[in-house]
């Protein structure tokens, strides 16, 4: 390879926030600022990481961004107490230049199946199959690096987890530092091996600037956090629930289809089961049913028994950072189902009711007879003048209850006094 020092002259250095699972907009928000720094020609981009992990298919979409930069790229963990777990652990052997800072960890990168990979040998094979993929991944993008492509491995197979400290020792990383004015400081007149040339950092006096998610990617994260999706497919299908239970009413139809597309949307970064997401959709069906079959709460029953077993489903992960959490899990379902159970009630109390308009609201009425009943007369009935015929001679002022509806006469008796 041929090697050459230059100077690498830019502009300013570029620090990209990313706070939370790695996801299809993170990856569009770091390749984003990726490219933008390399038409701008930029010093260096710092990647400033706190994740849990997240989507493989995302994860390489940023590191194929790190790969291709003609910008050196840092990847430091921070600040303390933050980790670079699973996907976070990918993307910092694949940077040109590790970082860390004090109190924070890196590893535990065994790969999650999202698609819930079938069952007992099966899913055995499904398994060993991603994690030889993942393993051979991380120790090429440690060889290239020239970090320690065996603990690398060991991450991905045992799930193994080290601080900064221990990283920087067993040349996990290549730094540890107190803050990002220290790791700054420590890059100066660094060399980086950056396309088969050696460049120069200089990054003393240089202009920080800080990236962070525009608005419309802000809120695209916030709902494909498991906990957000969650709720919104709940609430999606809820708003359906509704819809078809009493048609017309088309609020709950219009929010509920948004709220279902917006969670269908973030379960693309989520380890879903979708045998727990049947039994969801199984549950809200049984639940509408009960609406209209006399089923003495039975379907309701099962329904609600379907919804909470598909929710306790519905993540199939170990890492508490793609599961959803008990305290929003819980008060979901119940609120779900006080709801749902308060508008099979009301819709049961309705269908009891009697009619109370039209012809047939008419019987049982009391009304004053106005023209004398001889057989036929005139009857008051709620502000309206009615034909009326009885069997028996009925004086005005008199009250009579109405018996039959024939057309637009009616038939009435005189009440006992």
């Amino acid at each position: 390879m041929a090697c050459s020092t230059k100077a690498f002259g830019a502009s300013g250095i570029i620090v990209v926030e990313v706070d939370g699972a790695i996801n299809p907009v993170v990856a569009e928000f770091v390749t984003n600022e990726i490219r933008s720094a390399n038409k701008s020609l930029e010093e260096l981009i710092v990647i400033r990481m706190d994740t849990p992990g997240g989507l493989d298919t995302s994860m390489r979409k940023i590191i194929k961004a790190i790969q291709g930069s003609k910008v050196p790229v840092v990847s430091f963990v921070s600040p303390g107490g933050s980790r670079a777990a699973s996907a976070g652990t990918f993307i910092t052997m694949a940077s040109h230049i590790a970082a860390m800072e004090l109190g924070t960890n890196i590893g535990a990168a065994h790969p999650v199946n999202l698609m819930g990979g079938g069952i007992g040998e099966q899913a055995k094979v499904v398994e060993d199959k991603v994690v030889n993929d993942a393993s051979a991944y991380i120790r090429s993008l440690a060889e290239q690096r020239g970090r320690n492509a065996h603990w690398a491995e060991l991450s991905v197979r045992k799930s193994v987890s080290i601080s900064a400290e221990e990283a920087k020792r067993l040349n996990v990383i290549d730094l540890v530092v107190a803050n990002l004015d220290s790791l700054v400081l420590a890059l100066d007149k660094r060399e980086v091996k950056l396309a088969g040339s050696i460049v120069t950092l200089n990054t003393s006096e240089k202009n920080i600037n800080f990236k962070k998610m525009n608005s419309r990617q802000r809120v695209l994260d916030i709902i494909a956090n498991p906990n957000v999706t969650y709720i919104l497919m709940m609430l999606g299908l809820v708003g359906l629930y509704l819809e078809l239970a009493n048609p017309g009413l088309i609020l709950p139809g219009v929010v509920g289809s948004v709220s279902l597309i917006l969670a269908l949307y973030a379960m693309q970064t989520l380890p879903i089961n979708y045998a727990g997401l049947l039994l969801i959709v199984l549950g809200v069906i049984l639940m509408i049913a009960e609406v209209n079959v006399m089923s003495y709460g039975l379907l309701a029953i099962s329904g609600a028994i379907s919804i909470f077993l598909g929710s306790i489903m519905l993540i199939d992960s170990e890492d508490p950072a793609m599961q959803i959490s008990k305290m929003v899990l819980y008060p979901t379902l119940g609120t779900t189902f006080l709801f749902s159970l308060g508008s099979i009630y009301l819709a049961k109390r309705a269908q009891q009711l009697a009619t109370s308009t039209g012809i047939e609201g008419l019987l049982g009425e009391v009304g004053i007879v106005k023209e004398t009943l001889s057989l036929e007369g005139r009857v008051l009935i709620h502000g309206e003048m009615w034909k009326a015929e009885s069997d028996t001679v009925i004086s005005v002022g008199e009250k009579v209850s109405v018996e039959a509806v024939k057309g637009l006469k009616i038939k009435v008796r005189e009440l006992d006094k």
